[in-house]
């Protein structure tokens, strides 16, 4: 079976969520839902806010003790505004780690650390 046989039949499995660990749930959901513009409600239960993304994957933010590391799985977003998103994130104190270019693979991003130092990669849906 080809690649696009295994898409078209369904037996490609489905990113249903990616969970992000916290250790402080606000300034989380200020990234996430506020700066980002993920959708949901503030909390769902104690220790966890449920995310939607445009595409319908779920970012589940779970406050537990979480330590960084650049060498993992960094989360990548296709978001409208990418310039507006970046100044708004700095002018909050957020780190800029890549300001927004165009790389070498034809999309215009940029790298950021969320609130507990995550990297997260920022792509601009406006540039086709």
């Amino acid at each position: 079976m080809t690649s696009t046989e295994q898409v078209t039949s369904g037996s490609v499995p489905v990113l249903q969520r990616i969970v992000i660990s916290t250790n402080h749930l606000d300034r989380a959901l200020t990234f996430y839902r506020d700066v980002l513009g993920l959708v949901g409600p503030p909390r769902d239960a104690a220790g966890v806010a449920m995310l939607a993304t445009g595409s319908g994957t779920e970012v589940m933010l779970h406050e537990r003790e979480t330590e960084p590391s650049d060498t993992a799985v960094a989360a990548g977003f296709a978001i409208a505004q990418l310039d507006a998103v970046i100044e708004n994130w700095a002018s909050l104190g957020g780190e800029i780690v890549d300001p927004p270019a165009t790389q070498a693979w034809g999309e215009r991003m940029a790298v950021v650390r969320d609130a507990d130092g995550h990297l997260v990669c920022l792509i601009d849906a406006d540039v086709d």
